[in-house]
């Protein structure tokens, strides 16, 4: 009867152990099993990327007169089906010179899908990127950060990497003081800043991007798409 006991509490064991480590490498910033990934980048220089998830909605237009104003390029990743709702705004932004990536098409998570499911959701949405005028390779990003085997899998395969980052102020708070706070006590050089605007009601995700843009600016720091980042970092 102990020897039964001892194999069950094994088995409960392991099963645990299983599980904690699928939580864990599906919410793994740093390390996928397939494919390279990149979540900030090695470099000397003081730049930075500041990239924003989901979208394009109505408030693109404030987001690109602002990266106007302050005259910098940022990384946007586009949801399919937003792209399909507001042509005009992804539209605005490939002619505005920033860079575009994939955020799928319909935002799901991308755990437990089939292949099949994974190549529809980003060829879908490669291709209303391209027909929105953007000539240039198009980067991944998974929605919610989320990854385990088949994603990776399928991105490897394809050659597209995935691009993570390092720093998600409004994942942790709700002030634009606060994430301002934030990024400027643990900004690196060669960090990828992940921010969430598109969707924002209460301004606090606006006044947080200026706030960190002027920050930043004022302790000498540049802003570049990730691609620009990536190519410095070759560099050193």
């Amino acid at each position: 009867m102990k020897k039964k006991y001892l194999a069950i509490g094994f088995v409960l064991f392991m099963l645990i152990l299983l599980l904690f480590c699928t939580y864990k490498l599906m919410n793994a910033r740093t390390f996928q099993l397939f494919g390279g990934l990149t979540y900030q980048v090695e470099t000397d220089e003081k730049v930075v990327a500041l990239t924003f998830d989901d979208g394009p909605t109505k408030q693109t237009d404030e987001i690109l007169d602002m990266l106007a104003h302050y005259k910098i390029k940022a990384t946007f990743f586009l949801i399919g089906s937003d792209i399909e709702e507001n042509p005009e705004e992804v539209k605005q932004i490939v002619q505005a010179g920033h860079q575009v990536g994939n955020h799928t098409y319909s935002h799901e998570r991308m755990i437990f899908k089939s292949l099949e499911f994974i190549d529809t959701e980003i060829t879908k949405t490669d291709q209303l990127i391209k027909d929105a005028g953007y000539m240039n390779e198009i980067v991944f990003r998974p929605p919610n950060g989320k990854k385990l085997f088949g994603l990776p899998y399928y991105l490897s395969k394809q050659e597209k990497e995935t691009i993570m980052w390092n720093l998600e102020p409004d994942s942790y708070f709700s002030s634009s003081s606060e994430m301002v706070q934030y990024v400027s006590d643990q900004i690196t050089p060669g960090s990828i800043i992940l921010m969430h605007p598109m969707y924002d009601q209460t301004g606090e995700e606006l006044e947080a991007i200026k706030g960190i843009i002027e920050t930043l600016l004022n302790e000498g720091y540049s802003f570049v798409t990730v691609d620009e980042l990536k190519k410095l970092a070759a560099k050193d």
